[in-house]
């Protein structure tokens, strides 16, 4: 197979071309006319477009930024929810954004925000590192706090048993059973069916076929 396109077909001929190539016929766009299916496994095709979804992820989350906001009289408890929040917006590669506002006479112990602010530092150290070091603006410690690259992050303690690597894991889409073959109509449509070749350079067969009723 060398990604050509083989024309108009009738719909059972192109089953029995997926049956020979050991692949699915996999309907691709349904609303177009005729409607356009390619041959190819499955699986492998459903593992392809998760990593693509999961690399427009990526960017989409390298540009987010989640604020976390605390108090200088904050209990050690809801600290370490707080801590636990920017621990699962840095895995996510977010960055977190940390304001300590101080209010009313809070104001004359400004030195109490910045300790608050330095234990936070010290618990997220594993996962992230400040952008700068904390300002106090107005009535606020402002703090900025990008994730660290994944090889030298730490694992997420919520989700300690899955792998670090998220590319490194096998994909749902792996262990998905293959789409069954439409079932033979009626009457015989014709269709068109092209050729593409696999990504991995071995000869997996993609054909866009374009069904159309008689």
């Amino acid at each position: 197979m060398d990604g050509k396109q083989l024309g108009v077909i009738p719909l059972s001929d192109a089953i029995n071309l997926a049956r020979q190539h050991a692949v699915d016929l996999v309907e691709i766009s349904p609303n177009a006319v005729p409607p356009v299916c390619r041959l190819v496994d499955f699986g492998k095709f459903r593992y392809e477009l998760a990593k693509k979804e999961k690399d427009s992820r990526k960017h989409q989350h390298a540009s987010t930024v989640k604020e976390v906001q605390l108090s200088p009289r904050i209990d050690p408890h809801d600290l370490g929810i707080k801590v636990q929040h920017a621990i699962n917006f840095l895995c996510e590669d977010m960055k977190v954004k940390v304001a300590l506002k101080f209010r009313g006479r809070e104001m004359a112990h400004t030195e109490v925000g910045f300790q608050v602010i330095q234990k936070f530092i010290e618990l997220i150290t594993p996962f992230g590192h400040p952008d700068f070091q904390p300002k106090l603006v107005g009535r606020a410690i402002n703090l900025m706090i990008s994730p660290l690259p994944r090889n030298k992050r730490a694992k997420n303690p919520r989700h300690a048993d899955e792998p670090l690597h998220e590319a490194d894991e096998p994909d749902e889409a792996d262990e998905a059973p293959k789409e069954k073959i439409r079932e033979k109509p009626a009457h015989k449509p014709k269709v068109a069916v092209t050729e593409q070749p696999a990504a991995d350079g071995l000869n997996h067969p993609f054909v866009g076929l374009e069904v159309k009723p008689e």
